[in-house]
């Protein structure tokens, strides 16, 4: 299991940022290979439930996920509830400068049957693929934005 933790600072509103990370069916459009369904009903609160199906074809697998905490526009927080990933992921939105956003992703993510020796290749992949969604969602391309260590 790896704990991933990032941090963007963008010139979006607190509640734009908040609207752009936490619309779930825009994540398929910055994670590769990915499709996302929200099976319940809007709006988004504790209880929701979505799902990323990721793979080709009829190989992948789907990664359900549950929202936990709902506090907009500043913490939410989504449960793994998979048989294959694990784990959970917050997204804090706070002010920043003058109108501007400081985002904070924390992910503890797992894989069922997979051995520690693979944690630290876990731990790059997550780091690049969150730090690219998280930059995708908020607008922004990969580039200055930090990743914080963890």
């Amino acid at each position: 299991m790896v704990l991933v933790l990032l941090e963007r600072v963008t010139p979006l509103p607190v509640e734009r940022a908040w609207s752009r990370l936490t619309d779930w069916a825009r994540h398929a459009d910055v994670v590769p290979l990915t499709r996302i369904s929200v099976v319940t009903a809007p709006p988004t609160g504790p209880g929701t439930v979505f799902v990323a199906r990721t793979g080709i074809g009829p190989v992948g697998f789907d990664d359900p996920m549950e929202v936990e905490v709902w506090r907009p526009p500043a913490l939410c927080r989504i449960v793994k509830r998979g048989r294959l990933v694990t784990g959970w992921a917050e997204i804090e939105v706070h002010p920043h400068g003058d109108g501007g956003s400081r985002v904070v992703w924390r992910e503890e993510l797992g894989v069922r049957a997979l051995p520690a020796l693979f944690d630290t290749p876990l731990d790059w992949a997550a780091r690049r693929m969150f730090g690219r969604a998280v930059d995708g969602l908020l607008g922004a391309g990969p580039g200055p934005a930090a990743d914080a260590g963890g």
